[in-house]
């Protein structure tokens, strides 16, 4: 949940954050004041707050050029990350233009343009839309494929599924839980998922998903909202694309509230 620690946690790795206690090791080596080590390292920050008067292409390659790259290499680099997350149609539009899914593909391009051998990923699926989710995870497992480590924190336990069958749930600053994630998930699918949805057009949302056995319930927190529970969140977050593009539904939000993982945070500290 919010305030567990994670993103502390990865400061301390990418060596934003000294740790004053025990010992701490990325590839091998000690991240603080390490700048070897960090042109290793891409790390994709939780915060969605970009500088909005630069276009994509100049916001990848000014970070290229901070990183050490020459003008022409910086730029080609760019390039390469922004076609990597599918953003090459809008590399010359400006960032304060670009949706919260958008954002997180044009962070996951910076993390990914100088090749490097981790990334460290605090909650990149944060508000992004369904088919903007399909695309970074699947950025994400091909990079994995690759030969790349991922580091990848996340409240939707469902999604991560297809990248790594190892999860950590961490809660207070310590670890609570670790190993495969379908016994983690046993766990939370004894509790209703919920499922908040932004969109423009509830109605013809909720009518969209009413029809899935899994759905529990349909509720509309906001006129701009719709809160989805579901009996089957694997399910659910398996089918959500496909529907949004054969009904052509405007959604621009997706995320899950804390409620039912903090249902099973709660079993597990007792």
């Amino acid at each position: 949940p919010n305030g567990a620690g994670k993103s502390t946690l990865f400061k301390c790795l990418i060596g934003q954050l000294r740790v004053d206690q025990g010992r701490l090791r990325l590839l091998g080596e000690d991240p603080w004041n390490n700048v070897g080590l960090k042109r290793r390292i891409g790390y994709c920050p939780e915060s969605n707050q970009l500088y909005g008067w630069l276009t994509a292409e100049r916001f990848v390659a000014t970070l290229l050029r901070l990183h050490g790259m020459g003008p022409s290499d910086a730029l080609k680099a760019a390039r390469g990350g922004l076609e990597t997350v599918g953003l090459t149609a809008a590399k010359d539009r400006k960032l304060s233009t670009f949706s919260r899914g958008m954002r997180q593909r044009v962070k996951l391009a910076q993390a990914l343009a100088h090749g490097p051998e981790i990334l460290v990923l605090d909650e990149p699926l944060s508000g992004a839309d369904p088919v903007a989710r399909v695309h970074i995870l699947e950025t994400i497992a091909k990079f994995a494929r690759d030969g790349g480590h991922v580091l990848m924190s996340t409240h939707v336990l469902y999604e991560v599924e297809r990248l790594t069958k190892n999860i950590v749930l961490i809660h207070n600053g310590k670890a609570i839980a670790s190993g495969d994630v379908q016994a983690i998930r046993r766990l939370i699918d004894t509790h209703p998922h919920a499922v908040r949805i932004a969109t423009p057009a509830p109605r013809e949302v909720a009518q969209a998903l009413a029809g899935l056995d899994h759905v529990a319930s349909i509720e509309f927190p906001t006129p701009e909202e719709v809160l989805v529970r579901t009996r089957k969140p694997d399910a659910f977050y398996r089918d959500l694309p496909s529907i949004v593009v054969e009904r052509n539904l405007d959604v621009r939000g997706l995320e899950s509230p804390d409620d039912s993982l903090e249902a099973v945070f709660r079993y597990l500290v007792g």
